[in-house]
């Protein structure tokens, strides 16, 4: 209790005066006429309870600003509480980013009563703090005796409460930090309430206390190895260079740890304890997928046991629901999948999943509906998940639906008419199934045949076929093709097999391996034969005839055409046989057999008009150019019009594709009469279609034949009359051009980044094609950028082909060295850049190509002109300046000096005119 002292004395008219210090005072204090409340003396030692920052600490500068800024002292009003929650995974490093944050706030002043630091141990049932041990440790800390500090918790928070606000109001501001908070119960009643006081609490759970909510993710993969690095530095000194050393296995660490700063500092002690241990070893342990939470154990830390205390906080319910995402191979799974799995309502399946996601142990997927784990998640979820019987039956169920999902949406790719699809609301929808689960789906093949249910593994690439095809998905469908070979193979199934050998031949064909494509259908043919079955048989050719035509087999290609379409003629689905007959028409036109072509592509519509609108539009571009090489163009336009709207009306992305090619030979039609307007609006609509449906390489074709109509048309306004208006018009195409080519340029861009060896021709070339309608604009510095940008492309390339690109590269230094002589002083500079093509074009030429011979010829008559401009404006500079000065003789030095010409261009423009005088 606090002590009194009496300052009056008894009697009337005298002043009373008491005095309360060295203490705190409860209840009611009855005296004379004043009182005087003096606090404990501050204690300093308060802020010596916060952990030490750890001098290794990265990647977290956003949040720490972010922290601070609510940290700042400043007004506030009295009804305002200022807390903050920081809320993630276990081993985010929660505990880290407020001690740092705290520190600097100590460092700049704005905490002079000091920090109070308090861990709950919210997630260890053994050393859990009640809010009643809590508030008595703090009480303590602020400089309360324990005699005087209350035993029930309301009473505590009272007291602890009034002190902060007693700190705050004589300007000793103290910052409360209150780590490991399992519950809104726990934290509640530790928080300030004078408006002034500021705490910071963390939790794996986002807890509901009106605090500012900030959620910390994971580390990317450079600061993670710079955590690494820095771990390493404070354990070993500089002298340690591994992580810089190797670098690459660095990322593959920081990779397999998912930028779980816990995870990273149990990898970089693991290597300081060791220092001769390369990080290669540590990387290999890691990879193991079965032992990598056995790896990242070190002491008394271990990512398995963090995660242990959460999975201990859950529910039976919320703890199967935690097993069952684990089960699911894919990224992510969606609540419906999980609901139908675990035989539960979907609502009842979203609150388990948002309570997960509370504790921070699932994580939101791209969409609402759709969750994922945290990669050592997934494996510490797959531990549980094994110990559970019920595993065998859940994966089972998994697998099952979605086989039953996937037919069911497969019936809406194609947009069969006949049978009608069912299963989901529309083809939208249908679609958009499969594109959030694409990668969930061959993950569950896989799954399958791991565990044995090869049947499904079998199905579900039929189901799958139609979407990775008309999508553009042809690694995958490579892949669930052999897979489904496989498993096929496993059950002994030789129809099955065989089904799967076509799926895989159109696969190869599409990804350009025609030799195994040839070799797949060869084999499916054979055995389908064997079995007596003319459908499959079919099928198996017509794959074999598609894949010969594009190997270049034409002949082969269309025999074997033939053979297969009566086949399936003859079979139970019309759908199919019309399909078969539209490859045959397609081949008939690559032989130029265009009225044949005709007849089978009209006799494939009569069906695919019934059976699928989708590939109906198909069977119309075909027509099209069938009908374009018989010489009928209005009648091509017009099928050209028709799949267009066909197509649309479908409204998919394979559909969307098919207009957009539409489109694009529309304009190729328009482009060959002269149409030159027209054909632009055409290949317009062709890029804008291409690009709505992300297919960058076709935007990019129909944005490059735009920009060369374009130029086109610029260069025919100087034909038209009234000079003004030409001049206008030929500004307006060149600035058009410069557009399209543009675009064309920032898509190639993007494919540059993932596959280099494609795209970095495409995109060297577009950069040349650029500086035509920039030079005529008069834009010459960013000709020359775009230039130099093109040659420096193309010296990237790889080695592994050095002569591949050599004819881009002579092609390259040309176009520089025109854009050079644009400025008739730079004549010297563009005949070195025509020098290096000539040069190079000549060590291809003695290859005797005839491509390479005419393309060196190309490079001289280029290099003659550029001396014959180059001779003649030194010709006359020297004329000029020796007519001037006619009765004086002037040295080489000095007619550089009059004329500002090169020596070498003195010396020929000099040699030139002593020739042409002898001549006289």
């Amino acid at each position: 209790m606090a002590e009194a002292d009496d300052a009056g004395e008894d009697g009337a008219g005298r002043d009373t005066s008491n005095q309360i210090h060295d203490g705190v005072f409860f209840g009611w204090v009855v005296q004379g006429r004043s009182i005087s409340l003096q606090l404990p003396a501050p204690v300093t030692s308060a802020m010596h309870g916060l952990p030490p920052a750890a001098p290794a600490f990265t990647g977290r500068d956003t949040h720490v600003e972010e922290l601070l800024q609510g940290l700042a002292p400043g007004p506030r009003r009295q009804e305002a509480v200022w807390v903050a929650s920081v809320a993630g995974l276990a081993g985010v490093g929660k505990t880290e980013l407020v001690v740092q944050t705290a520190t600097q706030a100590e460092r700049l002043g704005w905490f002079p009563g000091g920090a109070l630091f308090v861990d709950m141990f919210g997630y260890d049932t053994e050393r859990r703090l009640s809010p009643a041990q809590a508030l008595h440790g703090l009480l303590q800390a602020l400089g309360i005796p324990d005699e005087h500090i209350p035993e029930e918790l309301q009473d505590r928070s009272r007291l602890y409460r009034s002190v902060l606000a007693e700190f705050a109001r004589q300007n000793q501001r103290v910052l409360v930090i209150i780590d490991n908070v399992s519950s809104t119960e726990q934290v509640v009643s530790l928080l300030p309430t004078d408006g002034t006081t500021a705490a910071l609490f963390t939790s794996r759970h986002t807890l509901d206390v009106g605090a500012r909510l900030h959620d910390l993710d994971i580390l990317d993969e450079n600061a993670s190895v710079e955590l690494l690095r820095k771990a390493l530095f404070q354990a070993r000194g500089p002298a340690d260079t591994r992580v810089t050393d190797a670098i690459e296995d660095a990322s593959t660490i920081a990779r397999l740890c998912a930028g779980l700063p816990l995870a990273l500092r149990i990898a970089a002690a693991l290597l300081a304890e060791a220092p001769s241990r390369p990080l290669a070893s540590l990387r290999e342990a890691l990879s193991d997928v079965q032992h990598r939470l056995d790896q990242l154990t070190r002491e008394n830390r271990a990512v398995r046991a963090a995660l242990d205390l959460s999975y201990r906080q859950l529910s039976e319910s919320q703890a199967r629901m935690f097993r069952l995402v684990a089960l699911n191979p894919g990224p992510e799974l969606s609540t419906a999948t999980a609901a139908h799995v675990a035989a539960a309502e979907e609502w009842r399946t979203e609150q388990l999943f948002l309570k997960l996601r509370r504790a921070h142990l699932v994580e939101p997927g791209a969409v609402w509906g759709r969750w994922g784990l945290h990669d050592l998640v997934r494996v510490y979820a797959g531990e549980r998940a094994a110990e559970h019987p019920t595993t065998a039956s859940d994966v089972r169920r998994l697998l099952l639906y979605y086989l039953e999902r996937a037919t069911r949406a497969d019936e809406y790719v194609v947009y069969l008419s006949e049978p009608a699809p069912h299963g989901f609301p529309g083809r939208t929808q249908a679609i958009a199934w499969l594109d959030a689960e694409r990668d969930s789906l061959f993950a569950i093949g896989v799954l399958a045949e791991v565990t044995g249910h090869n049947d499904i593994a079998r199905d579900l690439l039929m189901a799958m076929e139609n979407y990775l095809s008309m999508h553009r998905y042809p690694e995958q469908w490579r892949a669930s093709a052999e897979l489904a070979v496989r498993a096929a193979n496993a059950l002994g199934d030789q129809r099955g097999a065989a089904r799967a050998g076509v799926s895989l031949s159109d696969a190869l064909r599409v990804l350009k391996a025609h030799g195994d494509a040839i070799t797949e259908a060869r084999k499916a043919a054979e055995i389908f034969r064997g079995l007596g079955d003319q459908l499959g048989e079919g099928t198996a050719l017509r794959a074999l005839a598609l894949t010969l035509g594009s190997a270049g087999h034409g002949e082969e290609a269309l025999r074997t055409a033939e053979q297969a379409v009566p086949l399936l003629q003859r079979g139970p689905s019309r759908h199919i046989a019309a399909v078969a007959l539209m490859n045959y028409g397609e081949l008939l036109i690559e032989h130029e057999k265009y009225n044949e072509a005709i007849d089978a592509l009209r006799g494939s519509l009569e069906v695919l008009s019934q059976t699928s609108r989708s590939v109906k539009s198909l069977a119309l571009l075909n027509l099209a150019d069938a009908l374009r090489g018989a010489g009928r163009r209005a009648e091509a336009i017009s099928s050209c019009q028709e799949c267009i709207a066909c197509a649309l009306e479908v409204g998919g992305p394979w559909e969307t594709d098919i207009a957009a090619g539409a489109s694009a030979f529309m304009g190729e039609l328009f482009s060959e009469d002269g149409q030159l307007h027209q054909a632009r609006l055409h290949f317009r609509r062709s890029a804008d279609l291409s690009t709505e449906t992300g297919n960058d390489s076709c935007a990019v074709r129909a944005l490059k034949v735009l920009g060369d109509t374009l130029i086109e048309l610029a260069e025919r306004c100087g034909e038209d009359g009234d000079l003004g208006s030409t001049s206008t018009a030929q500004d307006e195409n060149y600035g058009q051009a410069a557009c399209a080519i543009d675009e064309a340029i920032a898509l190639t861009r993007r494919a540059v980044e993932s596959t280099p060896d494609e795209a970095g021709p495409e995109l060297a070339s577009l950069l040349i094609r650029r500086c035509v309608p920039l030079v005529h604009l008069g834009r010459c510095d960013e000709a020359h950028s775009a230039a130099r940008e093109a040659l420096a492309t193309l010296n990237r390339l790889p080695e592994r082909n050095p002569d591949a690109y050599q004819a881009d590269i002579v092609q390259a230094w040309n176009n520089l060295a025109w854009v050079i002589s644009q400025d008739g002083t730079q004549l010297p500079s563009a005949l070195k850049a025509s020098t290096e093509a000539v040069k190079i074009a000549a060590a291809l030429a003695r290859n005797d190509s005839p491509e390479y011979t005419e393309l060196l010829q190309n490079s001289v008559d280029f290099k003659a002109a550029l001396l014959a401009e180059l001779a003649q404006t030194s010709v006359y500079e020297i004329a000029r300046a020796t007519v001037a000065r006619e009765e004086e003789e002037l040295s080489p030095s000095e007619l550089e000096r009059e004329t500002g010409l090169l020596p070498s261009q003195i010396a020929a423009g000099v040699a030139w005119m002593d020739a042409y005088y002898r001549s006289c």
